[in-house]
């Protein structure tokens, strides 16, 4: 078990150090079995955080995601979190300015994560496979640059079904209706 454990560390210290040394704009820890955003990695990468704009943390086991992770990279345009037991988001999400596109698919959200609605350059919410009933249609409805919401495989009410263009300007992505039983 530890052997495992040091051969995760070793791994993502690699890959951080990768992004650091090649100035690249993506870090790629996904698949990396984190529980958290492990703290080390915001001084090892203190120096090039302004340039990524790319984080992948999909299929961890992340629980939820810090303001401080949000604020030390504030320059993300794609953030994919797909696959963890994520169920809320922090407020400093909405300080994301140039976030485009946020992947939650596959996470443990009850409620639509309604700070996503105020993130101005958001173009696609991916939030397939989580258990959403109820969606903000109105706050939806009012976002400029939304593109592609997708809710498939979600509870999602009647109501939300109603939405469809033009009342909102996006792609409304939902799994078929169930047939009623007779």
């Amino acid at each position: 078990m530890h052997k495992r454990m040091g051969e995760a560390v070793a791994r993502v210290a690699r890959k951080v150090n990768d992004t650091v040394e090649n100035k690249t704009d993506s870090l790629d820890l996904a698949n990396c079995k984190l529980m958290t955003f492990p703290i080390g990695i915001y001084k090892a990468m203190r120096s090039v955080t302004e340039g990524i704009h790319r984080i992948s943390l999909a299929n961890n086991e992340l629980k939820s995601i810090t303001s401080r992770f949000v604020t030390t990279f504030s320059q993300l345009t794609e953030l994919n979190l797909a696959g963890n037991y994520l169920h809320r988001l922090p407020e400093e999400i909405t300080s994301l300015l140039h976030l485009r596109a946020i992947n939650l698919s596959r996470n443990r959200f009850r409620h639509f994560p309604e700070p996503l609605a105020t993130v101005p350059a958001l173009e696609t919410i991916d939030l397939e496979e989580n258990e959403i009933a109820e969606v903000p249609t109105d706050k939806l409805a009012s976002m400029a640059s939304l593109r592609s919401l997708n809710l498939r495989a979600n509870p999602v009410g009647p109501e939300v079904r109603l939405l469809v263009q033009p009342l909102v300007p996006f792609d409304l992505l939902l799994s078929p209706e169930e047939p009623i039983p007779k």
